[in-house]
């Protein structure tokens, strides 16, 4: 049986995704801020287990908990979109920081933190939700602290997909569309149903030949 841990897992496309992988029968460990926030996930039924990206302690606790646990996918959701102010003009760099925090280094934390449970698993797949608002070939500006971070984190973990290929751990870096999500807002493109299926079918493809490669749910590669 496959086991997979999924961070931001209490609403949108993290929520999706324990909903579909429960669906298809795996085992789910669904990790969000606060389980007194999360009445949707443990209607699901998984196993939900608590994770503050803010606190740079939590991976380090979630790994003592989980112990020699096999995870055979790991996927990295949890994210914001920064501070109100995030322009080339007034920019908010107390918010500039905590956005790096937890969407460029809080994903590497977690995913050094549960490397020994990734290895232990069957597919050892590690997978990390950015945006193509990282790409830097295709930035129409703005939003400079979103931007940044998801560009510096595409950058981590391509570095971690040359690094890692040798422990047999294949990392997917992979955009999830303009979904009708709290931050994606009413007007995207696309249902989490639909993101969450085609993220799947992408982590279903996943391998070390594959490694690394930014790509977006429907398969097609976009501009660093």
């Amino acid at each position: 049986m496959t086991t997979v841990l999924v961070t931001g897992a209490n609403r949108g496309i993290g929520l999706e995704f324990v909903r579909q992988y429960r669906d298809e029968g795996a085992t789910v460990i669904a990790c969000c801020r606060a389980q007194a926030k999360a009445a949707a996930l443990k209607g699901l039924g998984v196993r939900v287990m608590e994770l503050e990206l803010r606190d740079p302690a939590a991976p380090a606790r979630l790994a003592a908990a989980l112990k020699d646990e096999a995870i055979d996918i790991l996927i990295n959701n949890a994210g914001i979109f920064g501070p109100q102010r995030q322009s080339a003009s007034d920019s908010d760099f107390e918010g500039f920081v905590e956005t790096f925090r937890v969407n460029s280094l809080a994903p590497l934390m977690v995913a050094q933190a549960l490397r020994a449970n990734l290895m232990a698993g069957r597919d050892k797949k590690l997978i990390v939700l950015t945006s193509k608002m990282g790409s830097i070939a295709d930035s129409s500006g703005g939003t400079l602290a979103y931007r940044a971070s998801k560009a510096a984190l595409n950058m981590i973990f391509h570095g971690v997909a040359r690094e890692w290929a040798a422990d047999g751990i294949a990392v997917g870096i992979f955009h999830p569309g303009w979904v009708q999500t709290d931050m994606g807002g009413p007007d995207a493109l696309i249902g989490v149903e639909k993101s969450v299926q085609g993220l799947k079918r992408r982590i279903a493809e996943l391998n070390l030949q594959a490694s690394g490669h930014f790509l977006d749910y429907k398969g097609q590669e976009i501009g660093w």
